[in-house]
């Protein structure tokens, strides 16, 4: 849906997509912005995708790092905007690149880790429930998903797509294709991601230092698309809350198991064709939409009834303190303009945000240890009590990601706590 009809949305309702995101979920889009990303914020820090051209604007740049590449080197193509595997090739020779059509060209991770002698990729659930604050969950299961003929370098298999692209709607095709009945067997040619950190961890690999690369990789990811979706989600989105996305990120590692990111999806695939498909997205899927929670349409007789469950429980606890609007508003926008102007801002100031929470604070930091409470099997990776050392990246600072790290850094030992002072309602 074009950004403009998202104003068709009403207050009470939900669409599983925010206006913007094609900004990473389009091939050459993801790649422009995670570049823009490292130019600003140093190779260091983003360092987890290949080298890549856009063509035909970056023709040149690509000419010029193709004759200073070795000879025996390996591109991949792709159309930006397709999935499935769908128009992908490995080429090494420049006759063999596609002339005069949009492309997407990357140095091709020539030495994967390989299992029984396969390439294989991740597909990582990532939900993204609110970009002002930025809330980000990971599930905790997921997909591996092989090539169906063992992985070879040579020239000569360039042209094998059973050898080289992972993408299932590729390799069932090949009739060599082993499906797997078991979630919990390392068998056939898709396993659940829990089933492959249990042999990761068999073979003395730390699955759970990869596992922080990759939630680093996703937080950074999404932070690139962020300054898009949240102009776009205050031109034509009348609340935040409308919106949500579930986003599929393929995940490769290399013969050392860093974890490369080759792609975003925005409408990743939720079919089942198997038990091992039912298991992991049934279960994501139930947890996604207890997650999303919903509210229902302001009506007179609604606001007539019993308070419940947290958020309404607190709610209702900070109507029973009415201030003037005027004030209200005046203390919130001096309060949000004082946290966003500091030119150098440190620990110690950030924390006395908290000092004083106004009810639009309140109603924030309600709203997101609400939806905590209903996480199920996602974890939520931005924000937590380590979200401050990438407030850095945002290209312009929000004033709710400030409030909420450190509410994060203030009570993740002590969520009761937290509560506790929301439900007292703390706002001086």
């Amino acid at each position: 849906m074009k950004s403009p009809g998202f104003r068709a949305i009403r207050e009470h309702q939900k669409l599983n997509h925010f206006p913007g995101s094609f900004q990473i979920g389009r091939k050459d889009r993801l790649w422009r912005n995670l570049l823009k990303m490292q130019t600003r914020c140093g190779k260091k820090e983003f360092n987890f995708f290949p080298q890549s051209f856009i063509l035909p604007q970056d023709i040149k740049l690509l000419r010029k790092a193709w004759e200073e590449g070795a000879s025996r080197q390996k591109w991949i193509v792709k159309p930006p905007a397709s999935a499935r595997g769908i128009g992908i090739q490995v080429i090494h020779k420049w006759s063999q690149l596609p002339k005069r059509r949009p492309l997407l060209v990357q140095r091709y991770l020539h030495k994967p880790y390989l299992i029984d002698g396969r390439k294989f990729d991740l597909r990582i659930y990532v939900y993204v429930t609110c970009y002002d604050p930025l809330r980000v969950y990971l599930f905790k299961d997921g997909l591996v998903r092989f090539a169906s003929c063992k992985y070879s370098s040579s020239m000569k298999s360039l042209s094998n797509k059973f050898v080289h692209l992972t993408n299932y709607s590729v390799n069932k095709k090949n009739t060599e294709y082993k499906s797997n009945l078991d979630e919990t067997a390392c068998q056939g040619h898709k396993w659940a991601l829990k089933a492959l950190w249990n042999y990761l961890t068999q073979k003395g690999v730390n699955s759970e230092a990869i596992w922080e690369k990759i939630k680093d990789i996703v937080i950074k990811t999404i932070i690139a698309s962020e300054p898009y979706v949240n102009s776009l989600v205050k031109m034509y989105v009348r609340r935040p809350y409308c919106c949500h996305e579930l986003f599929g990120f393929d995940i490769m590692l290399d013969e050392n198991l860093k974890p490369w990111i080759l792609e975003v999806n925005i409408s990743p695939s939720l079919h089942s064709n198997s038990p091992l498909d039912v298991s992991i997205k049934g279960q994501m899927i139930r947890d996604l939409l207890n997650l999303a929670g919903f509210v229902l349409p302001s009506t007179d007789s609604a606001l007539g009834g019993t308070c419940r469950g947290l958020t309404t429980s607190l709610t209702c606890a900070l109507k029973e303190k009415p201030r003037p609007a005027s004030e209200c508003f005046t203390a919130e926008k001096l309060k949000k303009a004082y946290y966003l102007t500091q030119k150098i801002p440190d620990q110690d100031f950030y924390s006395s945000v908290l000092d004083i929470l106004t009810p639009d604070d309140v109603r924030i930091l309600v709203e997101t240890e609400d939806e905590y409470s209903r996480r199920g099997q996602f974890e939520r990776v931005f924000p937590t009590h380590i979200s401050m050392r990438y407030l850095r990246f945002f290209e312009q600072p929000r004033y709710f990601n400030i409030l909420v790290t450190q509410w994060e850094l203030k009570y993740y030992l002590n969520k009761h706590k937290g509560n506790h002072h929301l439900r007292a309602g703390t706002v001086t």
